[in-house]
């Protein structure tokens, strides 16, 4: 892999970049001196067309000095390894690793040992027919007896798609062979969104009652504020105005399997505030409180990040919790199965029904908006304001809180006699 460093003069400014591409070690075992190259950009270059260029370089120059052969000749599957290397600071990492996993699962055994310009139409096509015949797997790995779906299929084609699009801005190749238009692909049927009607959102709030405080604020906020799970766990105390009622997601909160939870900025950085009811600020509260009678017992064990949702200790709570804990939630009530995102569903459409303007919701749940040029509607202070009353009022959880407030000030008391 070609490495890329900067040269800069003597007032901090970059003049040239080094490319350097590694020999390997002599019989002896000495590193062997480097193949190296610099390449000073053009005068008025943007750092775009630098970067886009120097990565055309660096390629071209690792090409050359393994093989020999000019860039024209490079192979997908050693393509790959540049196209991760670029790609890895523009895409989150959960999304990283499913490239990676579809590259060396799929696409570099299918089409790898191709030339990136010899890969035509017909072999995308082939690779699409080759997908349609895999049996689908579960979470834990096992197979199936259905095939993929054509949903699946073409959210593992776009990986391919990204690929070689990324070939085309560098210049190996003149256009994509991937084009979605020169392909024929099944229809996908849009599946139906699962979502709490007003009278299944106010019998599954009820039996929250019985539920420790963490998960009833967790439900709680999920379902007023429309956020997304990731984005509910990543929340911090810090993060609630109480005088303004409102509530800022700024960050996500992700887990890769064998690694630690990541933070990440939300989805296409969209920090948004998000107006939310009386009721629901008043659960926050009593958690806030509950969180500190636990770091005033545990001392040296708890581990203060000012997180919302957390392990025993203090830590930030897995993503995975969620899910996991409503479906049990969910079956020991009586209550249908649905997923933890259905409440992100379930408050838009409880929003709309209640006659909220459907930009406004939009806006709230950060939605994107494949109509204009902006990803994203502006939040609109007023309507916001509205719409966390309509979702009270619908919900009617005000006179729901008594009992957990008792509670906690039973608890409150409790704690303070243990202190004493």
């Amino acid at each position: 892999m070609a490495s890329i460093r900067p040269r800069k003069d003597k007032d901090g400014n970059i003049v040239s970049y080094q490319i350097r591409v590694h020999k390997g070690y002599d019989v002896n075992g000495k590193q062997l001196k480097p193949h190296s190259l610099t390449w000073k950009p053009a005068p008025g270059m943007t750092t775009k067309q630098i970067e886009k260029e120097l990565n055309r370089k660096a390629l071209l120059f690792e090409e050359e000095c393994v093989n020999g052969v000019p860039t024209s000749n490079i192979k997908l599957a050693d393509f790959c390894s540049r196209y991760i290397e670029i790609m890895e600071n523009s895409i989150s990492p959960t999304t990283l690793q499913f490239y990676k996993n579809q590259i060396n699962k799929f696409i570099i055994p299918a089409l790898g040992h191709m030339k990136l310009k010899d890969i035509k139409t017909a072999h995308i096509q082939s690779y699409i027919q080759m997908l349609s015949k895999l049996p689908r797997e579960t979470r834990k790995g096992e197979t199936t007896d259905e095939t993929l779906s054509p949903a699946t299929i073409r959210r593992y084609l776009t990986v391919l798609q990204s690929i070689l699009k990324c070939a085309v801005k560098l210049d190996l190749i003149h256009e994509t062979p991937a084009k979605t238009e020169k392909l024929t692909l099944q229809k996908i049927t849009a599946p139906k969104i699962e979502v709490f009607n007003k009278y299944e959102a106010a019998e599954m709030l009820g039996c929250l009652e019985n539920e420790d405080l963490q998960f009833q604020v967790m439900v709680q906020l999920a379902i007023h504020m429309g956020a997304r799970r990731g984005e509910i766990v990543a929340l911090k105390f810090s993060d609630v105005e109480y005088v303004n009622r409102k509530i800022t997601v700024q960050r996500a909160a992700i887990k890769i399997k064998d690694m630690p939870i990541q933070i990440k900025p939300p989805k296409d950085y969209e920090v948004r505030s998000v107006t939310v009811s009386k009721s629901c600020l008043e659960l926050v509260k009593m958690l806030k409180a509950e969180k500190e009678r636990e770091a005033a017992r545990l001392l040296n064990l708890w581990n203060e990040g000012d997180w919302l949702f957390t392990q025993w200790n203090g830590i930030i709570m897995n993503p995975m919790t969620p899910t996991k804990q409503f479906a049990k939630f969910l079956k020991r009530n009586g209550l249908k199965h649905r997923k933890f995102h259905c409440l992100r569903h379930s408050s838009a459409t409880l929003l709309l029904y209640g006659g909220a303007n459907i930009k406004h919701v939009q806006s709230r749940l950060g939605h994107a908006d494949i109509d204009t040029t902006s990803k994203y509607l502006h939040y609109i202070e007023e309507a916001d304001a509205e719409a966390a009353n309509i979702l009270d009022n619908i919900l009617n959880v005000q006179p729901k809180i008594e009992k957990a407030r008792k509670r906690n000030e039973e608890l409150e008391k409790s704690a303070k006699a243990e202190l004493a």
